[in-house]
């Protein structure tokens, strides 16, 4: 961008101003734009605006100037709109000063602000409107609204032009002021009729470069004068008239029209006739032109009539026209219908050719005038019967149903022969009361109702709903439980049926793990008598809530006696230490279980799968781990809320029994820890010894007297008596599964499907303590050369 810089140093001995610099930049330059090299234009040396801690004073002036010290350069701080500083004000300058400490001096500094071509000339107005009659005369003026243009200088408003100029040109003139007026000059004159309306556009240029415009449009409208007169549309109207038309009757409307707008166009209208008695008969609508019959007229008396009418506008213009009219001879007497007799009701089950009403028809009228027809205009149940000379009835022709139609009304018509006809008519209103032929019906064919179990007794449940067709009392439904039962329970045990309503509700507290759907019919009868009634069959189906916490299977938590889960000390990661098996006997997602390590003595040691329950080490076990091991596992169900049970399983981290004895001693027995351990522990020791020794002599003398007793079984005639080994013994208290085996449960989303399997233990070592006996350790082995003996002994019992 071109900038100009206006370079004036003046040297003052007084005031210790040592110069002046002028510079002259466009306005909109963006920020950080340069204005001019102000250490060199005053001849300063860098470090003296630093020393001299160099600083713009601006005053109230905004900052649009920033001195950047380390180049000694002034630029833009921020953009400037010459506009918004100047408006119109010429020249537009900025004036500050730089001021310097050490010694203080300070310059004069003026920032001169020229003008970009960067507004359009604008007009305050949206539009502008006039009203010009179209009696204006050529040469007619009329002022416009000028432009504004914030530029100043050649970037200012130059010039206007008006488009279209068929009717109008424009003209511009100096005003005493100076400025140019803006006149818009009629060249042409205006014509209502041929167009009301005239849009000019008015554009006012500048003259910068590029050049810029603004527009703004001129809304003419053209008043009307009155320069025309009347029209009738036909001058001559003509019509026929009945000899029994009635007062107030609308004969017709006459038109006239005037191509004058407003008050010019604005017509009246009367009669004018030299006729006696004529505007006794006959009158017009000032302003719509309708002709209107206000008086009897009879076609013996006379037979035309004549009308002149005149339409004046407000200017005095006229124009007149003539009306004939035709008098006709008519049937003027219609029948007379005279009821004599009338039922206001009938019941829905009356038998056929019941009568309903009987009437006398009579016309005054003679010879074909006074010849009478009656008929039933609806198309209803009803027939009518002429009787006799002039009297007719009413009869039932069909069934009645107050469900199809619970009313009629019944217009008859009397006609006569006329020539136009003239007829008669009268309406019965006949009311059809009600019997009791419908039954019930329910909305549905069938019922399905779900309620969430644990509710609180008394709830509502759904409602049912039959609508009877009949009506009132016939059509007031109860709703009554039918007996029935479900499993060997009476029905009513369980929901009851509000009588009036239709409302279900819940007898008692439904548990969906005892019952999870029943179903029951309820019938609905009317009040009529005899009573009809229909009924339906309901189904409800208990939904799960998670109310029941996960059961634990295995291991088994009892008050007598402890498991301990047995590891090597050379296991490896990942070693399978035991199983947590638990079930939910909720359903669903309130059946899924996860499994989790609450608390362990050695974290690092152990992991519980979160699935499947499954207690694996996580790391190779060393000599440092502790023989005794403690974890407490927490099973959750994913109901909301959860419910959750824990299980604690006791592992013995060691390679031989007597290495854990004085450590399993402990777990039910923690405040028995003495200063005799030691002893205790040989005891141990001894009595195991001793023990496996006789064991030893008892299994081998099990095993002649059992070979022996096979033998004399096998050649006697006694019967078999089964005989389970051992390993079938319920030494637990928990059933005769093998020692050797551990639960494993399949879970499904539905617990209703779930799985229990049996599984072997593989190579783990169970471990049976049992506090109440004083120290007794049971030993479950599960070695695969025993098991492949069938009555291999798997219980060793060591005694203290």
């Amino acid at each position: 961008m071109r900038r100009q810089v206006l370079l004036f140093v003046s040297v003052v001995s007084l005031c210790s101003v040592l110069g002046q610099v002028t510079y002259s930049v466009p306005e909109e330059m963006s920020k950080g734009s340069l204005v001019g090299n102000i250490a060199q234009d005053l001849g300063l040396d860098l470090k003296r605006l630093k020393t001299g801690k160099a600083r713009l004073h601006i005053g109230n002036s905004a900052e649009y100037i920033e001195l950047n010290k380390e180049k000694g350069l002034l630029l833009i701080k921020e953009k400037i709109d010459r506009e918004a500083l100047c408006k119109q004000t010429t020249p537009c300058a900025l004036h500050f000063q730089i001021i310097l400490e050490n010694p203080i001096e300070f310059y004069r500094v003026t920032v001169e602000i020229t003008d970009l071509n960067d507004n359009a000339p604008t007009f305050k107005m949206n539009s502008m409107l006039f009203e010009i009659s179209e009696s204006a005369v050529k040469g007619a003026k009329f002022v416009l609204e000028k432009a504004l243009d914030s530029d100043v200088g050649i970037n200012g408003l130059r010039s206007y032009s008006l488009n279209p100029t068929d009717n109008f040109i424009l003209k511009l003139t100096d005003n005493a002021g100076g400025e140019k007026e803006v006149e818009m000059v009629l060249e042409k004159p205006l014509d209502r009729e041929k167009q009301e309306h005239l849009t000019l556009t008015l554009t006012a240029v500048d003259g910068g470069e590029p050049q810029q415009s603004g527009t703004v449009q001129i809304h003419v409208t053209v008043l009307d004068v009155n320069d025309n007169a009347p029209v009738f549309t036909q001058s001559t109207y003509k019509a026929s008239l009945m000899e029994n038309a009635q007062k107030g009757t609308s004969l017709m409307t006459v038109r006239a029209t005037d191509i004058d707008q407003g008050t010019n166009g604005l017509l009246t209208y009367s009669i004018t006739s030299n006729t006696e008695g004529i505007l006794d008969l006959f009158e017009i609508h000032e302003t719509s032109g309708e002709v209107r019959l206000i008086g009897n007229i009879d076609y013996e008396t006379s037979k035309h009539y004549q009308l002149h009418v005149k339409a004046r506008d407000q200017g005095g213009l006229t124009d007149s026209c003539k009306i004939l009219f035709d008098i006709i001879d008519v049937n003027d007497n219609a029948p007379i219908i005279d009821l004599m007799s009338t039922r206001q009701s009938l019941p829905e089950d009356s038998p056929l050719q019941t009568v309903l009403a009987v009437m006398n028809v009579h016309d005054a009228d003679s010879e074909n005038n006074g010849v009478i027809k009656c008929f039933l205009r609806d198309s209803v149940p009803f027939i009518i019967e002429n009787t006799s000379n002039g009297f007719y009835s009413i009869l039932t022709n069909d069934d009645l149903d107050r469900e199809r139609a619970s009313e009629y009304n019944i217009t008859l018509a009397c006609s006569d022969e006329g020539v136009p006809s003239l007829s008669s008519s009268v309406t019965l209103t006949l009311q059809i009361s009600d019997v009791n032929d419908n039954a019930p019906v329910f909305e549905r064919s069938s019922y399905e109702a779900y309620i969430v179990e644990n509710n609180t007794p008394g709830l509502s449940i759904f409602t049912v709903k039959a609508r009877d067709a009949d009506w009132n009392q016939n059509a007031r439904v109860s709703y009554i439980l039918e007996d029935s039962s479900v499993n060997g329970v009476p029905v009513s045990s369980y929901v009851s049926v509000s009588a009036d309503s239709g409302v279900i509700h819940a007898v008692r507290s439904f548990d969906y793990e005892q019952i999870k759907d029943f179903h029951f019919r309820v019938k609905a009868q009317d009040g009529g008598s005899p009573p009809l009634s229909s009924n339906v069959t309901v189904k409800i189906l208990i939904q799960d809530q998670n109310d029941n916490p996960p059961q634990v299977l295995y291991p088994v938590q009892t008050g007598g006696s402890l498991v301990a889960e047995m590891v090597p000390r050379s296991a490896d990661v990942g070693y399978l230490v035991t199983k947590v098996v638990a079930v939910d006997v909720d359903s669903g997602q309130n059946a899924w279980l996860s499994y989790k390590l609450q608390k362990a003595t050695d974290r690092a040691l152990f992991e519980v799968g979160l699935q499947n329950g499954e207690i694996r080490t996580i790391r190779q076990v060393t000599d440092k781990d502790a023989v005794k091991q403690r974890l407490t596992v927490i099973v959750e169900d994913n109901g909301q809320p959860s419910r959750s049970a824990t299980v604690i399983v006791n592992v013995a981290v060691a390679d031989s029994f007597p290495e854990v004895l004085s450590e399993f001693t402990d777990f039910t027995h923690d405040k028995e820890y003495n200063d005799n351990l030691t002893f205790y522990l040989v005891m141990a020791l001894a009595v195991v010894s001793f023990l496996f020794i006789t064991c030893l002599v008892v299994i081998i003398s099990v095993k002649i007297y059992r070979w022996r007793q096979s033998r004399i079984l096998y050649h006697s005639n006694l019967p078999v008596i089964p005989y389970y080994p051992p390993r079938y013994s319920d030494t637990l208290g928990t059933g005769t599964l093998q020692h050797v085996y551990n639960y494993e449960v399949c879970r499904t989303t539905d617990s209703r499907k779930s799985d229990c399997k049996f599984g072997r233990a593989d190579s783990q070592n169970v471990l049976i303590m049992d506090p109440s006996s004083t120290g007794t350790m049971q030993r479950i082995q599960n070695e695969k050369s025993i098991l492949d003996e069938p009555d291999s002994p798997l219980e060793v019992s060591l005694m203290e």
